[in-house]
């Protein structure tokens, strides 16, 4: 929190813009636009786009269909990101869907929110992309042979820990990581991409004739097919999650996502389109790793080189969401929805370390005991709902605030078509996986009762208060952390 028990405060708030913060502990302002052009699609290009291609064919039934999927799915969420950007220049917090929700449905719905996500849905996301990692790490070593899973999952922890050490140790070379990740992902992408529209140039176009036959798609497995074409754009919304560390966000915000978002759909739609150019819809269903049979279709002995890329654009994206959810957590904290202790940050290495190292432990738990189709299904029930939840913020608050400064706005169709979509995909994944949906929601309103009893009735909980204090002060002296000296929002 931001005040002592007797309401005195120990911090400076930036009334005056002016007031530099070089001699605070504080999160500093290191995201300019190239950054966050860099930070958004470092971040969205990971382990989604060569894990879903396999699962979007798998329940659409049909080439065609599934291309059509990427493509819709691209669209809508460019809608969402768009109406972040509103948000993200009306709201000066970080925190992205947490800040969101609680600013336009108040402390329960957002602390629902932030427990859904670290619990379930950030070690999941974690766990997904990690063991992304470690498998295109292997795959080429393992050729003809199945890959042992316990190396896979050995290899995605070191990874993990690897990545939490860096967010750690510094913002400079956490960010200075993602611009080199996204320069070599967007490099290879493009390396991957060439060879197969060449391929498609030189007349190789049989595997795409006919793309709507035959089609095997079940309508109720739709939901499915569009949480597996949502996943991989999923990352649109994570320069929201560091608002208060943009140089200029009203200007850099907008032109970061907007820019960002068109690089990426163009490279998803397209890269999906050579994958069913050179394989056949049998051999990428049968594969765990496209790219890696796409290479080897193409490039033939030198096809060691994408498994390789792939890796790397794992760790970028990795990377790009470590940072970001850990202010998140950051904020919540300091909002008094999770312990004090995770809203500090190091007073040397001026990084909320306790924020960046709080998943670790579900996280690694996920690696080891996770299949990559069960928690993207498991997930995607709170997610989306929630994600959902979080855009028609811009909504509500057109509505409820309308005196609200707004340097960027969006056509309100926008965040209407993002939200419907999210909300009508829960609803029908319901009906088509009730197990799945069914686990996702009971997690989700766990929350409810953790709410009252830790968070709204906590003033009556003087031992257990007294308790947290002194481990607190044990945790700050232990990792050096201290709460930050002036406000940023």
């Amino acid at each position: 929190m931001s005040s002592s028990a007797d309401g005195t405060t120990s911090r400076q708030h930036m009334e005056d813009k002016d007031v530099s913060t070089e001699n605070y502990v504080v999160l500093k302002k290191k995201i300019t636009l190239l950054r966050g052009i860099s930070f958004i699609t470092g971040t969205v290009i990971g382990g989604g786009i060569f894990i879903s291609s396999k699962g979007i064919l798998e329940n659409t039934g049909s080439v065609g269909l599934a291309l059509t999927i990427w493509v819709v799915c691209g669209i809508v969420s460019f809608f969402g990101a768009m109406s972040y950007a509103e948000l993200g220049t009306c709201i000066k917090k970080s925190g992205g869907h947490y800040t969101y929700i609680l600013e336009a449905y108040g402390p329960l719905l957002a602390f629902l929110r932030i427990w859904v996500e670290i619990i379930i849905i950030r070690p999941g996301v974690t766990a997904l992309v990690s063991l992304a990692i470690g498998r295109y790490v292997l795959e080429p070593l393992f050729v003809p042979c199945q890959v042992p899973e316990i190396a896979v999952k050995l290899i995605s922890a070191i990874s993990l820990l690897l990545v939490m050490y860096i967010n750690s140790t510094s913002v400079t070379w956490t960010v200075r990581l993602q611009n080199t990740m996204t320069v070599i992902k967007l490099l290879a992408m493009l390396g991957i991409i060439a060879p197969g529209l060449y391929y498609i140039a030189s007349g190789h176009v049989d595997k795409l004739q006919g793309p709507f036959l035959p089609t095997k798609m079940e309508p109720m497995r739709l939901p499915l097919a569009i949480f597996y074409g949502l996943f991989p754009y999923a990352g649109w919304f994570y320069l929201n999650f560091i608002t208060e560390e943009v140089e200029n966000p009203n200007k850099n915000i907008p032109r970061a996502i907007s820019i960002s978002m068109g690089i990426v759909i163009v490279l998803y739609v397209t890269i999906n389109v050579a994958y069913c150019a050179v394989l056949t819809p049998d051999e990428i269903l049968s594969s765990d790793a496209v790219a890696v049979l796409y290479g080897e279709r193409l490039f033939g002995k030198i096809f060691i080189i994408v498994p390789i890329v792939v890796a790397l654009s794992c760790v970028g994206s990795l990377n790009g969401g470590t940072f970001a959810i850990a202010r998140t957590f950051f904020v919540a904290s300091r909002e008094g929805h999770l312990p004090e202790i995770i809203s500090m940050i190091h007073i040397e290495k001026l990084t909320p370390l306790p924020a960046v190292i709080v998943l670790a432990p579900l996280a690694l738990i996920m690696i080891f005991i996770g299949d990559i189709g069960k928690l993207i299904n498991f997930f995607s029930f709170a997610r989306w709902l929630l994600n959902g939840l979080a855009v028609s913020a811009v909504i509500y608050l057109r509505y409820k605030k309308p005196a609200l400064h707004r340097p960027f706005k969006v056509p309100l169709y926008m965040p209407v078509i993002f939200s419907l979509t999210c909300f009508i995909t829960v609803l029908l994944s319901l009906y088509s996986e009730p197990w799945s949906g069914g686990i996702g929601c009971m997690i989700t309103l766990t929350g409810v009762p953790v709410y009252y009893l830790f968070i709204v009735r906590k003033g009556n909980m003087h031992r257990v208060l007294l308790a947290m204090g002194r481990i607190t002060k044990t945790l700050q002296k232990l990792l050096k952390v201290i709460p930050q000296e002036i406000t940023t929002y």
